[in-house]
């Protein structure tokens, strides 16, 4: 006297996978929305501390060839303010009896100078095939930290 009850009875030998494609579906959606978040942009190690490198002490020469940008637009090759064009020409002047190796240019920008005038000097710089460019930065000092910027 077993259990009969109405409806077919006994057990199912096929998988029943709606279940599964439900959860699978669910877990889709949910990916395809949290995914678009994750992606702002690329992400960069910003350094929290500064080594200070090695001082290059061909800067502290009388022929060292150095142009600086105080701000956009005014460019000053030693003490000497030149345009852009001048620039060109001038720093072609200075390099021309130095060795090979010694024909590197050093360039200072202010704090406020857009990132477009420093690469305009640079381009105006190698169009006259001087590929050593060396930027100038001021030393951290001992005990600072460099502070990453507020995001």
């Amino acid at each position: 006297m077993g259990m009969q009850g109405g409806g077919g009875g006994g057990l199912q030998s096929e998988i029943n996978v709606t279940p599964m494609v439900d959860v699978m579906l669910v877990l889709l959606i949910i990916f395809m929305v949290v995914t678009p978040f994750l992606q702002q942009g690329i992400q960069v190690a910003i350094p929290r501390e500064m080594r200070n490198p090695d001082e290059d002490q061909a800067i502290n020469k009388e022929s060292a060839v150095i142009i600086s940008i105080p701000k956009d637009g005014d460019y000053y090759l030693g003490k000497k303010k030149v345009n852009i064009d001048d620039l060109k020409s001038s720093v072609e002047k200075a390099l021309a009896n130095k060795k090979e190796e010694d024909k590197i240019v050093y360039l200072k920008s202010g704090s406020n100078v857009s990132y477009g005038e420093v690469v305009k000097v640079i381009n105006a710089v190698r169009e006259k095939g001087i590929d050593k460019i060396g930027l100038v930065a001021d030393k951290l000092k001992k005990g600072a930290t460099a502070a990453a910027p507020a995001t």
